[in-house]
């Protein structure tokens, strides 16, 4: 009866699933002499493989971008921790408008758009979720000791210990949400924090790549890619078993391209990246050009191949469009819909397209700095050896030197981008720039506008808000790294958090790190500043009965043993009898 029932329906069932950190190179069909991923690649040979789809080169901005079929900069999106990462919750994603559509939706995996209110899955559209914190587990926004196996994950805002390796309990939850007996239809992003650092896999994964001799991190990576693909066979399986197989969009991506290096002097050999250049956080293609398969037995012919561009901000208006649900009013979508070439093998609205990328770290975007315009055929680089130290506006002969410098690439003749061609097309680089220029304008003016999304404390839908060091913000926090350089100085260890408080008596409690010798411990918010003495090796300090108005500003907690500010690992803020 369920299975006759997930037939009848109409609009198609929809599964995303996404991995993390997962080069173009990463796949055996790309020429891989060591992975084989039959699993992943048969969602193609069932349907289509995208050679050139592009993501953004970082984790947050990816995940805004699919999520809202908008620039990443838009959401206000511009890097992957301390409030860079936060999405403005004024977006309105494909889960919230599937789900007011009457679409069951769940997420199983990673978020990285904000761990608490309101910018949670839940608060964003998701009915279901089981995701870890910050972007990766083991950060500084989940418990100490976190790791792969065994973790303590958040299942709809509480945290929980799961047994088991993170991709497999991730799966099976997916698996036991997709197998619900409900006559609705579902929309299921599994988006695996695999082959993320930290390396770690199973070992019986691993075994099999450290005896082919290869370097101990790309074992421990293939061995998770290898977890991944056992994984996306029992979703697979489990669609047949069901016999909703026919009637299942069934996408499968990556974020971003490997992290095999992050600067020219951080790698380590024999890594697989399929002759592209650059690495995760870069702009040129090994950075942003990532795997992507796609079938949808009822409405796809298997095509196998097609090399027309697609990008990230495509899948939400791609997948309107195979719901038939129009878009909803006042929403400017970046992303052009897929699915006429799906369908039809109808390439007209995507062979002259542009698509925009920009990373760096810091809450601020800059101009000209570290982007790409791709197209089909040419692509234009602004490129920079570590775009996490651009955190300071240039100066003027800065700019003048990046804009001398610029590269263009013929990508459809010379996809490795070695052969720099904007000397010998000033005038293709010239207009390419002007394009890239009104883009820049006009997507940060709208984030200006809204400014950094805030934390809300004291919400019935959140009373107790855990606070991070993976949120904060601030000037010490930004100038941690060199700019222009290719090395973290030091670790500053001080930030506030941006809030948005409700009035009302709360509880505070600050989690210290080692702590030396005598001091004193400080909270302060608008006109409020309380202190509280510390002893040398105190772990805790808690304010109690704490009255806060109605109000937005900066949350303030740090302690003082020297004249130099530390800031807590944790602060915990808990409204009292809501």
């Amino acid at each position: 009866m369920y299975s006759l029932n997930i037939q009848a329906q109409e609009k198609p069932n929809i599964i995303i699933m996404m991995t993390d950190d997962q080069g173009y190179g990463d796949i055996g069909s790309h020429g891989n002499p060591y992975l084989k991923t039959p699993h992943m690649e048969s969602i193609g040979e069932k349907g289509i493989e995208m050679t050139h789809f592009f993501a953004y080169p970082n984790c947050s901005a990816s995940r805004a971008a699919m999520l809202t079929g908008r620039y990443p900069y838009r959401t206000g999106v511009t890097a992957v921790t301390q409030v860079d990462h936060f999405m403005n919750t004024q977006e309105t994603t494909i889960a919230e408008v599937l789900a007011n559509h009457g679409y069951r939706t769940g997420i199983f995996g990673k978020w990285h758009l904000g761990d608490n209110a309101p910018m949670r899955p839940t608060d964003q559209g998701f009915q279901e979720a089981l995701v870890h914190k910050g972007g990766g587990i083991g950060q500084a926004a989940g418990p100490a000791g976190n790791t792969y196996f065994n973790p303590v994950l958040e299942h709809n805002n509480k945290s929980k210990k799961y047994k088991g390796y993170c991709d497999d309990i991730f799966t099976d939850a997916a698996i036991n949400f997709i197998s619900k007996k409900n006559s609705a239809p579902f929309f299921t992003y599994l988006a695996t924090n695999l082959p993320h650092f930290p390396l770690q896999v199973p070992e019986k994964r691993a075994i099999p790549y450290r005896n082919m001799g290869l370097h101990e991190d790309n074992a421990l990576t293939y061995g998770m890619i290898d977890n991944i693909d056992y994984n996306v066979g029992r979703v697979l399986k489990q669609l047949k078993i069901l016999g909703i197989e026919d009637n299942t969009i069934v996408i499968f991506l990556s974020d971003n391209g490997p992290r095999h290096r992050r600067t020219k002097n951080d790698s380590y050999p024999g890594r697989w990246v399929a002759n592209l250049r650059g690495t995760k956080t870069s702009v040129y293609d090994a950075g942003i050009r990532v795997p992507f398969f796609v079938k949808w037995p009822k409405a796809i012919a298997s095509q196998n191949k097609t090399s027309t561009m697609g990008a990230i901000i495509d899948l939400f208006p791609t997948l309107l469009d195979a719901t038939k649900i129009k878009l909803p009013n006042n929403i400017h979508i970046d992303g052009k819909s897929l699915l006429p070439l799906w369908t039809k093998n109808d390439t007209i609205n995507l062979k002259s397209r542009d698509f925009f990328v920009q990373m760096h770290y810091g809450p601020t975007p800059f101009k000209y700095m570290h982007f790409t315009l791709r197209t089909p055929k040419y692509k234009l680089v602004s490129p920079h050896n570590f775009p996490h130290g651009i955190v300071h506006q240039p100066t003027d002969n800065i700019l003048k030197n990046v804009l001398k410098n610029l590269e263009l690439y013929d990508v459809e003749n010379d996809p490795s981008e070695r052969i720099n061609i904007a000397k010998i097309h000033p005038e293709i680089v010239n207009n390419m720039l002007e394009r890239y220029d009104h883009w820049f304008d006009e997507v940060t003016e709208e984030r200006d506008a809204r400014g950094i999304q805030r934390i809300h404390i004291g919400t019935k839908a959140q009373p107790v808000v855990n606070l991070s060091r993976f949120d904060w913000g601030g000037p010490r926090v930004i100038s941690r790294f060199d700019y222009g350089g290719a090395r973290v100085i030091e670790e500053n260890q001080l930030g506030y958090w941006q809030v948005k408080t409700t009035k009302g008596f709360y509880s505070v409690t600050l989690d210290l790190p080692e702590v030396q010798v005598d001091g004193l411990a400080h909270i302060k918010f608008n006109n409020l500043h309380l202190t509280a003495p510390i002893k040398a090796g105190q772990k805790q300090v808690i304010f109690n009965t704490i009255k806060l108005p109605t109000a937005t500003g900066n949350f303030h907690a740090y302690f003082k043993t020297e004249r130099l500010a530390t800031g807590p690992l944790f602060v915990t803020i808990e409204r009292l009898n809501i």
